[in-house]
């Protein structure tokens, strides 16, 4: 039997024989006093959204935006985003040590934290998408302001996604303002998409391109290109077209800016941050070391990290090749920008069909059913390569990309649950749970995205050309195809270990119910619950 089902079983089993009638009434009250209100549970969700508003933007076009308008070549592109990625994964372990010492203020403990750096982040991420007048230290700049850039955005999104142990102590209202803010997210994702994609479109269209679709276009021209004719086709990318392209690339940050602003004023005015509701007065936050080795020992929580690891790495690997894969490997450049929005228009409206399979079925069960579906699209996309059949496969893939992004963030409090019975008296280590599960599925997906770019570049990448070689085409099938298909199937296999079903769940919500009426009146009275035979 698993660690973390048979210490939650044993431990709910103690504390539900010790239920006492005198306190139903007070479960009542206090039920309502956890209730949630729409409005509350709509400024969370908002919070949230600016941070997928941009991500969106860097996840779908940060590495074309390098590679064919900054004009930085494959190899320097790849360390940006590898080193970038890895950067940001080391800040949040780092972040939330500093958020687990933070001390409650009147606005909370996480509260001050994405508030204080939000202005900070809308500088940085606009300077991200600025070409500078230099050429020769590109690198430097982009590598800097990607690093800064992403250390902010840690700041801004480890205690964000803590917040949701400091809502409310009712298990289904944590689980319905988690359904709320993925929604949003979702839909975030979807704008940051819609905003960057229709903005920066003319940047990527074929129309750029006379003297290639001039020489394609020939009745009867099936072969490529001679390399004297792509050297001629290569000016037609002018200086006029890149002052264009530059234009139109800061057009969109100065707006994904502006939306990051307007979202976090909304969740600071709307959402109330509560303390630990689970902890004694006289319980001290547990020292971050102490609590990393717990974290880190908790069979559940690894089990849960490395599964959607891999699974999140799979669905970088998409995101990011994707735009390459409709300009380069098949003949849908016009159409790029509409097949995304098409994925995440197919994401948002199956995100409420996800949370209601989720309460029918469970969440273990949503997590196989949602995230193997896109396994035989992408496949599909592969190998028919066609307008229609792209569309189709946008569709079902926004499915598994709604499952793939609410599972994770809906499972991880049943684990911090479950860890809280094991750990009655410890107070404090929500950030260490959060931020490190960020850490590790950063880190992965940095290893992933440098890997990706670095191998356009053996495959001979040609940063800025209307056409690249049959290889780099291929290249990108893979990326897109097998090996985001070997990633998920690796992490689903990983998923089957994890302990805590239905079952489990439902009991560590009886046992923490128990724990939190009797823990508010004494803390002899929690040892009692905790050892009685």
């Amino acid at each position: 039997m698993a660690k973390g089902q048979g210490v939650s079983e044993c431990s709910s089993d103690k504390l539900i024989k010790h239920t006492d009638t005198q306190f139903g009434k007070d479960t009542h009250e206090l039920h309502q006093d956890n209730r949630l209100s729409l409005c509350s549970k709509l400024c969370f969700a908002i919070g949230g959204a600016p941070n997928q508003v941009a991500g969106s933007a860097t996840a779908f076009f940060l590495q074309i935006y390098l590679l064919d308008v900054a004009r930085i070549n494959p190899f320097q592109a790849s360390l940006v985003l590898f080193i970038g990625k890895a950067w940001g994964a080391i800040t949040d372990p780092v972040v939330g040590f500093f958020i687990s010492k933070s001390k409650w203020t009147r606005i909370g403990r996480l509260m001050p934290w994405m508030v204080g750096c939000t202005p900070f982040v809308v500088v940085s991420y606009f300077y991200l998408w600025y070409v500078p007048p230099f050429s020769t230290g590109r690198f430097v700049w982009y590598l800097g302001f990607y690093c800064l850039y992403q250390t902010l955005i840690t700041c801004f999104h480890v205690p964000y996604s803590a917040l949701t142990m400091f809502l409310s102590t009712d298990q289904k209202e944590r689980d319905s303002a988690t359904a709320y803010r993925m929604t949003m997210e979702v839909l975030g994702t979807l704008i940051g998409a819609a905003i960057q994609g229709q903005i920066v479109a003319s940047a990527h269209t074929s129309k750029h391109c006379p003297l290639y679709n001039a020489s394609t276009n020939r009745p009867g021209n099936s072969s490529h290109p001679s390399q004297s004719e792509q050297a001629t086709s290569n000016p037609a990318l002018t200086q006029d077209f890149l002052s264009h392209a530059k234009e139109v690339y800061m057009i969109a940050a100065g707006v994904i800016g502006a939306l990051f602003l307007l979202c976090t004023v909304v969740l600071f005015l709307g959402v109330k941050e509560r303390d630990d509701p689970y902890a004694l007065k006289s319980d001290k936050p547990i020292p971050f070391c102490k609590g990393f080795r717990l974290v880190m020992k908790h069979e559940p929580y690894l089990k849960l990290t490395a599964a959607f690891l891999f699974i999140s790495v799979a669905i970088q690997l998409v995101q990011s090749n994707f735009v390459l894969f409709c300009t380069y490997a098949v003949d849908l450049r016009d159409h790029f920008q509409n097949i995304v929005l098409t994925i995440l228009m197919s994401a948002v409206v199956s995100i409420p069909l996800w949370q209601w399979f989720l309460q029918r079925f469970g969440k273990k069960t949503a997590a196989y059913c949602g995230i193997s579906w896109i396994i035989p699209f992408t496949i599909m996309l592969v190998c028919i390569p066609n307008l229609i059949v792209a569309y189709v496969v946008a569709v079902s893939s926004g499915l598994s990309v709604a499952a793939s992004l609410l599972l994770p963030w809906s499972m991880l409090p049943d684990v911090v649950d479950d860890f809280r019975l094991q750990n009655p008296h410890s107070k404090g280590h929500e950030a260490i749970f959060y931020s490190f599960y960020v850490f590790f599925t950063k880190f992965a997906a940095g290893i992933s995205l440098g890997v990706s770019t670095l191998c356009l570049e053996f495959a001979g990448y040609n940063t800025g050309a209307c056409r690249q070689p049959p290889l780099v085409a291929y290249t990108l099938k893979l990326l897109i195809g097998a090996a985001p298909v070997a990633f998920i199937a690796i992490g689903l296999m990983i998923l089957l270990l994890y302990p805590i079903t239905e079952e489990v769940r439902l009991k560590n919500m009886m046992a923490l119910e128990e724990l939190r009426q009797h823990g508010l009146s004494s803390g002899s009275q929690v040892n009692e619950l905790i050892n009685s035979p």
